[in-house]
């Protein structure tokens, strides 16, 4: 069985999504005027729902909501993972 790793370094998580071709994103429609919002990572074609930020908009957030990622670097099959999820702290 495959595990997740919760992950709060930024050199880690910006590692872990580079290397699978993920950009850094929130849920357009859940920005507000202090520039927050619901983080996620989009992989290959872009998601309609999703609008691209920058890393340090990114970290800005994941700091702000005291999130940490949960990442699986491997499936069971040993295939590279994309699965991740944001929690809190």
């Amino acid at each position: 069985m495959s595990e997740a790793n919760r992950l709060t370094d930024h050199d880690d998580i910006r590692a872990w999504a580079e290397a699978r071709g993920a950009r850094p994103s929130r849920v357009a429609s859940t920005a507000d005027a202090d520039g927050g919002g619901v983080l996620r990572f989009d992989f290959g074609d872009k998601e309609e729902a999703l609008e691209e930020i920058s890393w340090d908009d990114f970290f800005r957030i994941f700091e702000d909501s005291d999130l940490a990622l949960l990442a699986q670097d491997h499936t069971s099959g040993g295939e590279t993972s994309r699965f991740s999820k944001f929690v809190q702290r």
